[in-house]
């Protein structure tokens, strides 16, 4: 007889199954409170158990210092993505080119007019002419060019690279704060 037989029955069997067979690897359920010292019980304020405390929240990507204190990390900042450069260029006339793949009636195709929104995935065109408005999709994005200087500005290293920024070929006169 073994030492578990007294607590499940003189077979050992698993209520409803089979003699000696168990769930989960042959190991019988253990239960809050079915066997004494299963779990660590802590006093209440009435005396009876409670439930051992949760551990703190944390949110993703941060750390739990020692003493229980969360570390939160920011992600980097410096990126630069087709959309932001289009969204800071909304107003402007820009020509698209975007190429759709097994297209039995064009395989490329040019589309131009006012930049009116970008979004994470898709540019927005209104043609002035015929007033038809585009919803084009980046995933077909070839590239884009405007007729007149593109806005652009992004954060990089502690500052911010704009379409003004200098170049690190361009020199800068002697003499100008520009450098300092």
């Amino acid at each position: 007889m073994n030492m578990l037989s007294g607590f499940f029955g003189s077979k050992g069997a698993y209520p409803g199954g089979a003699a000696g067979s168990y769930p989960y690897g042959g190991m019988p359920p253990v239960y809050p409170g079915a066997v004494p010292g299963a779990y660590p019980s802590y006093p209440g304020p009435t005396g009876f158990p409670m439930a051992p405390p949760m551990p703190p929240s944390v949110p993703s990507g941060a750390f739990v210092t020692p003493t229980g204190g969360n570390i939160v990390t920011l992600p980097a900042v410096e990126e630069s993505y087709v959309e932001n450069i289009v969204r800071l260029n909304r107003g402007k006339v820009a020509t698209v080119y975007m190429t759709f793949e097994n297209n039995s009636q064009w395989n490329a195709k040019v589309f131009r007019g006012v930049v009116e929104a970008a979004g994470r995935d898709h540019i927005i065109l209104s043609d002035p002419v015929t007033g038809m408005r585009y919803l084009l999709l980046t995933v077909n994005l070839d590239y884009i060019t405007f007729d007149q200087p593109i806005a652009y500005e992004y954060p990089f290293q502690g500052g911010v690279v704009t379409s003004a920024t200098p170049t690190a070929g361009t020199r800068v006169p002697a003499g100008s704060d520009a450098g300092s």
